[in-house]
């Protein structure tokens, strides 16, 4: 019986190979005379192959969804692991920050504390107006901006001009509807100001640049390229601690460059502040024959 078997098998492989190879090559030949019709434009060949793809298209979404299930699952545990990755970052900066808020509130205490020994009168917040700059007189020898706001709105001579970033210079000019703002660039400006952490005294003084430059600075002071300056309200023109800038460049001692925090291409608005501080101006502002004193 098994030898008959055998002999059937060793008939009906050759056929077998024979069908399986004869399949091939007829779906090959189907293959490529449904090309060709396609490409005649026959409308019989077009509904076939329309028929053949609405009928395959559920097959194909089938056999894609495993890899599709597979991607988002991918996909999603890279998300996760970034969120993590960033949940941990922002973890230790929410942790570095109630560090610094403890800092502060214990700083704030001392502070009130010896405020209250030393019987130091608290700041007063100064009086706000907001004008539009409407244009710029900005020349050889004078940079200045003229604004839409005058003595009736409550504008006055000797306020602080302050950009959203800084200070940008003083208004030395008053009319009924419009001022004029002599900016910290003008060569008549003086500025004294506190120099890095240190708190180094200087003169900042306009050169009609876009960098002024620092003065009288004391011999051993260490000044760097990046030290904040901010005003150090003596002489009374301006409060303590308005923004000015940051060092800019140190050549040496007598070449120190400010660059100030105001954009000068991009002041549509002024800040006006009043500090009542504008019967301090002749003190500390002198005329230097180059136009209005800052």
């Amino acid at each position: 019986m098994s030898k008959r078997v055998g002999a059937i098998s060793h008939v009906t492989t050759p056929v077998r190979a024979w069908l399986q190879g004869s399949a091939y090559a007829v779906l090959l030949v189907f293959a490529i005379t449904l090309i060709i019709l396609a490409k005649t434009g026959n409308p019989g060949v077009e509904r076939i192959r329309s028929a053949v793809t609405d009928g395959a298209a559920p097959l194909m979404e089938l056999a894609t969804r495993p890899v599709v299930v597979i991607s988002d699952t991918i996909e999603t545990a890279q998300n996760y692991v970034a969120l993590k990755s960033e949940n941990e970052e922002l973890r230790r900066q929410n942790e570095a920050l109630k560090r610094w808020q403890l800092v502060a509130v214990k700083l704030e205490g001392e502070n009130a504390a010896l405020r209250d020994v030393l019987n130091v009168a608290g700041e007063s917040k100064p009086d706000v107006v907001t004008a539009r700059v409407v244009a710029d007189q900005g020349g050889a020898f004078v940079r200045s901006v003229v604004i839409s706001a005058g003595s009736l709105d409550g504008v006055r001579k000797g306020q602080a001009a302050m950009t959203g970033l800084g200070l940008a210079g003083r208004v030395s000019e008053v009319g009924r509807h419009s001022a004029r703002v002599v900016l910290l660039t003008d060569i008549s400006s003086r500025v004294p100001v506190f120099v890095g952490k240190a708190r180094y005294r200087a003169m900042m003084v306009g050169n009609n640049s876009p960098f002024p430059a620092l003065l009288y600075l004391d011999q051993d002071a260490s000044i760097v390229a990046g030290d904040t300056i901010y005003t150090s309200g003596h002489g009374g023109g301006f409060a303590q601690g308005l923004p000015v800038g940051v060092v800019h460049s140190v050549a040496e001692k007598k070449a120190i460059k400010v660059r100030p925090f105001a954009d000068w291409g991009q002041i549509e608005f002024l800040r006006l502040e009043d500090y009542n501080l504008a019967e301090n101006l002749d003190v500390l502002y002198r005329d230097n024959g180059a136009g209005e004193p800052q």
